[in-house]
């Protein structure tokens, strides 16, 4: 797969380029928790670099409901993926969320192999990364001891991707604008084989991906606190802060900001040139009509612009 995914890498974008591998140790196994822009390309980045820095590769976790086609099964085994099961009623997903918990655990400290992990379910679809804190109530599950010794012998890395042009963004952006006019926004059938294939082969500008350094000492601190509920929230937000601090911003990013709040405060990270050139993207890309143009190409603005709103908030903290 190393082969097809540089493939796709010099097809679909002007350059791969990652930061961090420092912060990690060959002779651990870790618990990469990412931020998630795209089905497929998210987790397949990590692999390559992984193999081209001799590091060994990690398992994946995969939603069960991309499982449903041969294909897409098939290719999931292919790649150390293993299911993530998302449908049941209460106690199903209670004992799903129990054997994940003790799956992943066994993973990293018996079978001593990495495994990665979206930090929330599905992709990010609005640009506004945020680590769901029942991911991390579920990897606690299976410790059987106290927070700090559970979460230490994970050895949690956070991990940022960051694309120049989001994947799939007008399918996100019609989706967020589905989804505000329904109460509930139902996918069609081959919808997510539909994205997999677009995030693949869309144009994606400059990638880059960070390995953050693992969170051990912070747990230290995080441990002092009485309430588990908050012990939980700290830690999501901790995530979060690293996520946001890593994210490598691009002039559309800026520029996006710039539009969305109707300022210039930015003006200086990007040229006239540059901010034609996204606006022209922009107008190219958005085929509805007059109403709907303008509330996806406001959805399109935001979710450009979260990484830069987010990255000023994690300064602030």
């Amino acid at each position: 797969m190393s082969h097809a995914i540089w493939s796709i890498v010099k097809m679909s974008s002007t350059g791969l380029s990652w930061s961090g591998i420092e912060n990690l140790d060959k002779d651990k196994s870790h618990l990469y928790i990412a931020n998630h822009r795209d089905i497929l390309l998210d987790s397949a980045l990590l692999q390559i670099i992984l193999e081209k820095e001799d590091f060994a590769t990690s398992e994946i976790t995969f939603g069960s409901n991309l499982m449903d086609q041969g294909f897409i099964t098939d290719f999931g085994r292919m790649n150390r993926m293993f299911t993530v099961k998302r449908e049941g009623n209460a106690k199903e997903l209670y004992d799903i969320s129990k054997q994940l918990s003790a799956y992943i655990r066994h993973t990293i400290i018996d079978k001593k192999t990495s495994v990665w992990i979206a930090q929330r379910n599905g992709r990010t679809k609005d640009g506004n990364d945020q680590t769901q804190t029942g991911l991390l109530k579920m990897l606690g599950m299976s410790g059987g001891k106290d927070f700090l010794h559970n979460f230490s012998e994970l050895n949690i890395v956070p991990v940022t991707i960051s694309y120049e042009y989001e994947p799939c963004d007008f399918l996100k952006a019609q989706e967020l604008y589905l989804s505000d006019l329904h109460s509930k926004y139902i996918k069609a059938q081959g919808e997510d084989l539909n994205s997999i294939i677009t995030g693949i082969k869309q144009p994606k500008g400059k990638i880059h991906l960070t390995f953050g350094k693992p969170i051990q000492e912070e747990l230290i601190e995080i441990n002092k606190l009485v309430n588990d509920n908050e012990k939980i929230k700290q830690l999501s937000a901790l995530i979060d802060r690293r996520i946001y601090t890593d994210f490598k911003l691009n002039p559309v990013n800026y520029i996006a900001y710039d539009l969305h709040h109707q300022t210039n405060v930015f003006e200086t990270n990007y040229s006239k040139i540059e901010k034609e050139n996204f606006l022209s993207y922009l107008s190219k890309g958005i085929n509805a009509p007059e109403g709907e143009s303008e509330l996806i190409r406001n959805l399109l603005l935001k979710m450009y612009a979260y990484p830069v709103e987010n990255k000023l908030s994690a300064r602030l903290k």
